[in-house]
C-alpha cells in the first residue's frame, strides 16, 4: 500500500538526514546510487575508489524504440526488446505510458521486469517550474508529485526531473536550432525563475523523502542547460532527495567539463548515441573517457541508453549497447 497522498503540499515535515529504520532500508534500496547525508556523495561513493571492480550496468530509455514517433511503442515492447538484446534494466519514459496507469497494468509491468531479469531503473519525467503564474507551478508540483507516486508503485528508484523553460521558442525544433537558448520572458530575470524552480522542489521533497525516491535534475535545457544552472537548484534545496541525472548529449559547449563538475552528484547516467545521425544535432562523445571520469568521481549506478539516431533501433540499439558494454567494462 502506499503512502497516503499529502492533502495540501506542505503536509509533511521536511528531513534532510534519513535516521533509523526507514533510513537503512533506503539507504539499501538507494545505496548503488551513492545518496547518502545531505550532499549525496556518501559512504559508497567515497569507498568507491578502493572498491572490487565490478561492470557497470547497462539499461535503455524506452525513449530509444520509441522517439515520439507514431505509433507509439508500448513500455511492454520496449521491455522485451531489451531483454532480448542484452541489456540489464530499463528506464521507463512516464509519457510512453499513454492513458492506462491503472495500478493494475502497473504492476503487471514491474512483473514483466522482474520476469525477464530487468530491473526499473528510471522515471524520465516531464515537469516546468519556469512560470510567473503559481497556479502553473502548482500544477506541476503536483505532477512531480504524482511521477514519485507513479514510480513507487513501479518499485522505480530514481525519477529524472526537469526545471522547465521560458517558453519563449516557437517550438522544440526552434530550440535546437538555437542550442538550447531562448530569451526570457519579458519583464522577467533568471533569478526569478530560479527561485521558482528552487522552492517547487522544495515541496516535491517531502512526497520524494516519505516514498524512498530519489529525484536527479537533468542538463535537460531551460535554466538546466548547464552544469551551473543544475547545480545551483540542487545546492540551494540542499536535499539527498535531489540530485542530478546526468545527460551526456545535453551539453552543446564544454561538454567534458560540464560533465565532470556533475558527476559528484549523479544518481543516474544517461548515454546518448547517433547512429544514423541525430534527430536534432549529432555529438561524437568518446564514452571511454566518460567511464574513466565516472570513475574518477566514484560513480557505481546505472547508465542508461538513449538512442536519439535516425537508424533503425531494432539494429542502432544493439550497436550502442555494444558500445556502451566496451567503454564501461
Amino acid at each position: 500500500m502506499l503512502p497516503r497522498p499529502l492533502a495540501t503540499r506542505p503536509g509533511l515535515p521536511r528531513r534532510h538526514l534519513i535516521q533509523g529504520t526507514l533510513g537503512a532500508a533506503v539507504g539499501a534500496a538507494c545505496g548503488s546510487f551513492g545518496v547518502i547525508g545531505s550532499t549525496g556523495s556518501g559512504a559508497l561513493r567515497a569507498a568507491a575508489p578502493d572498491a572490487p571492480h565490478r561492470p557497470t550496468k547497462i539499461g535503455v530509455s524506452t525513449y530509444s524504440f520509441w522517439q515520439f514517433r507514431e505509433p507509439r511503442v508500448e513500455v511492454e515492447t520496449s521491455i522485451d526488446d531489451a531483454a532480448r538484446m542484452g541489456f540489464d534494466g530499463v528506464e521507463i519514459l512516464e509519457m510512453q505510458l499513454g492513458d492506462d496507469r491503472s495500478n493494475g497494468r502497473l504492476q503487471r509491468i514491474k512483473r514483466r521486469g522482474f520476469e525477464a531479469g530487468l530491473p526499473l531503473i528510471g522515471l524520465s519525467t516531464h515537469q516546468g517550474f519556469v512560470s510567473p503564474d503559481a497556479e502553473v507551478r502548482n500544477q506541476n508540483i503536483a505532477k512531480t508529485i504524482r511521477s514519485l507516486e507513479l514510480a513507487h508503485a513501479l518499485g522505480i528508484p530514481t525519477i529524472r526531473v526537469n526545471t522547465g523553460r521560458w517558453g519563449t521558442s516557437k517550438s522544440f525544433d526552434d530550440l535546437m536550432a538555437n542550442k538550447g537558448i531562448e530569451p526570457r520572458l519579458p519583464g522577467h530575470t533568471d533569478d526569478e525563475g530560479f527561485a521558482w524552480v528552487i522552492d517547487a522542489f522544495r515541496e516535491c521533497v517531502p512526497r520524494a523523502e516519505a516514498l524512498g525516491v530519489v529525484m536527479g535534475l537533468e542538463n535537460h535545457w531551460g535554466l538546466g542547460r548547464t552544469a551551473a544552472g543544475v547545480l545551483r537548484v540542487v545546492d540551494a534545496v540542499a536535499s539527498p532527495w535531489l540530485q542530478v541525472t546526468l545527460d551526456t548529449g545535453n551539453f552543446l559547449e564544454d561538454s567534458d567539463a560540464q560533465m565532470e563538475a556533475l558527476a559528484p552528484r549523479a544518481v543516474l547516467v544517461q548515454a546518448k548515441t547517433y547512429y544514423g545521425g541525430g534527430k536534432w544535432y549529432s555529438l561524437d562523445i568518446d564514452y571511454a573517457n566518460v567511464a574513466a571520469m565516472l570513475r574518477r568521481h566514484g560513480y557505481r549506478g546505472w547508465v542508461s541508453l538513449e538512442f536519439e539516431g535516425l537508424d533503425p533501433a531494432e539494429t542502432a540499439v544493439p550497436k550502442s549497447l555494444e558500445t556502451l558494454r566496451a567503454a564501461f567494462a
